[in-house]
């Protein structure tokens, strides 16, 4: 007999299903759990059951679901990547900046306590007017240079560059002024400004190639000997250009020795350094300044061969240097002597004041050893170098001492090629060490105006007048007068010699009013 089994009216709804059973086996009724699917039974217990990556399923679940609903967490997550991958093109960019730079661009540093500085200052100050050589145009405020050169580049190329130069530093906001001075003959003196590029950046085009120009100037450094700050001048153009450096400074050194063509370059001593002292002065004519007979002839021929013979002077061990003393009764022609010598031999003249405050012999050691090329070192009065020394409250205003003049003169550390000149009025009072052989090397003696030195410099100032020159030196026997007194005489005279010679009293009267 075939028994079937019938489920309840909820188990018929979920499933309807009918199964047939043996009646020899009971009917089983299903679990009351609301989850009726049958699961194959786990390999291993559920509590040692772990996720392949070894994290606990439960809590990796956890995570990925936080992570994947929260559009925070996946928002900050993308902000992050797209910032650290930012970076690293910044930094990428930089460095490829960085090397593209070494590689492309060259740059040339010239510092305020170089030489050149002052000569590229004055170059630049120079564009600014007018031009002096054809095929070249000024350039006022930082305009471009436009020189005619062959550099391999086009006409129109180079036309092109400097119109668009012109425009960009025509609206240069930086600016510096070099005021100039300069006397006429007739005593007016005119003055110039010239507008350069100030602290900043600036663009030039010269000869063709661009080249970016920077005045940096350091507020924490200075120049404790002048108190001007430090300064540097960056010029940046690229590699295939770099050869337009050593021509721009060939030019700025071109120009400035053509400002000093001719003329006289008087250095003082400024800090630790040499500096030229005003303008250049018109090279004084070795003529100009009359001296009694042969004094100035041995001097100039002793001078000359010195200069020429510095192989025989290496040749046989004897150090290369040639001291003068000059001495005599003042305003007799001692200093104009040595100005007229410097322009005979186109030298300049550095000039120590001994006396200066702040000296001190390391300073004065250095000044000696770094003396300009082609310069005749000049010490006036050094007899009272050391005699007349004011003392303050912080001590005497010169720390030199005599030992260290000596040294400087002629110690170990002395330079080789120099030329010093020491004048003064009292010889006598000059120890034997300073004057001895080695020091000072030719000693002449300069006085009051001899008869032939008053009746040449008569003719010199009056032309064609003999009888008046000789009357003028009978008018002046057993007197003495300086050739100072007597220049000073014919200029208050000039160009009336007969007033010169009927007014000789005039040069014995003291405090005169004329």
């Amino acid at each position: 007999m075939t028994s079937l089994a019938i489920r309840s009216p909820e188990a018929m709804t979920s499933s309807p299903r009918v199964e047939s059973e043996s009646s020899s086996t009971p009917a089983q009724p299903y679990p009351s759990s609301p989850d009726r699917s049958v699961q194959p039974p786990s390999s291993s217990s559920p509590s040692n059951s772990t996720s392949p990556t070894g994290a606990d399923p439960k809590q990796e679940g956890f995570f990925q679901s936080v992570i994947g609903s929260n559009p925070y967490f996946s928002a900050g997550f993308g902000l992050m990547a797209v910032g650290a991958g930012l970076t690293i093109l910044r930094q990428g960019t930089m460095a490829g900046a960085s090397l593209l730079r070494r590689q492309m661009l060259v740059t040339l540093e010239i510092p305020s306590k170089d030489k050149s500085y002052l000569w590229f200052l004055h170059w630049m100050s120079s564009q600014s007017r007018s031009a002096a050589m054809t095929g070249s145009s000024t350039i006022k405020a930082g305009e471009a240079v436009k020189t005619a050169s062959t550099t391999g580049r086009p006409g129109l190329l180079n036309r092109w560059s400097d119109r668009l130069a012109n425009r960009i530093n025509k609206r240069s906001q930086f600016l510096a002024v070099q005021t100039e001075f300069k006397q006429h003959d007739n005593g007016s003196v005119s003055t110039r400004f010239n507008l350069v590029p100030g602290n900043g950046k600036h663009l030039i085009c010269y000869r063709g190639a661009w080249i970016q120009v920077e005045r940096t100037r350091d507020a924490k450094m200075m120049d404790l000997s002048t108190g001007a700050p430090w300064e540097t001048v960056t010029l940046t153009t690229l590699s295939s250009d770099r050869h337009v450096f050593s021509e721009l400074l060939q030019e700025a050194q071109k120009m400035a020795l053509m400002n000093q063509e001719g003329k006289t370059v008087i250095y003082t001593s400024w800090g630790a350094e040499w500096r030229p002292f005003g303008q250049p002065r018109k090279r004084r004519l070795l003529q100009s300044v009359i001296l009694a007979d042969g004094i100035g002839e041995r001097v100039v021929r002793d001078v000359k061969e010195f200069v020429k013979n510095e192989k025989w002077y290496d040749d046989r061990g004897i150090p290369y240097r040639r001291g003068y003393l000059l001495y005599g009764p003042p305003g007799s022609g001692k200093t104009s002597f040595i100005q007229a010598l410097a322009g005979e031999l186109e030298y300049n003249i550095c000039i120590l004041n001994l006396s200066e405050r702040g000296l001190t012999n390391d300073r004065l050691n250095h000044l000696l050893t770094n003396l300009p090329e082609r310069s005749i070192m000049l010490l006036e009065d050094i007899d009272a170098a050391f005699a007349k020394r004011e003392k303050t409250q912080e001590g005497f205003q010169s720390m030199v001492t005599f030992s260290g003049l000596l040294n400087a003169l002629d110690g170990v550390a002395s330079s080789e090629g120099r030329i010093i000149f020491m004048t003064t009025n009292h010889v006598e009072s000059l120890d034997p060490a300073l004057i001895r052989p080695g020091r000072v090397d030719l000693r002449e003696y300069v006085g009051d105006a001899t008869p032939s030195q008053i009746e040449k410099m008569f003719k010199r100032f009056y032309d064609d007048h003999e009888e008046l020159a000789q009357r003028f030196v009978k008018s002046l026997e057993g007197h003495k007068v300086s050739t100072a007194a007597l220049q000073g005489h014919f200029v208050h005279f000039k160009d009336r010699p007969e007033e010169a010679c009927e007014n000789v009293g005039y040069l014995f009267i003291k405090d005169r009013v004329d």
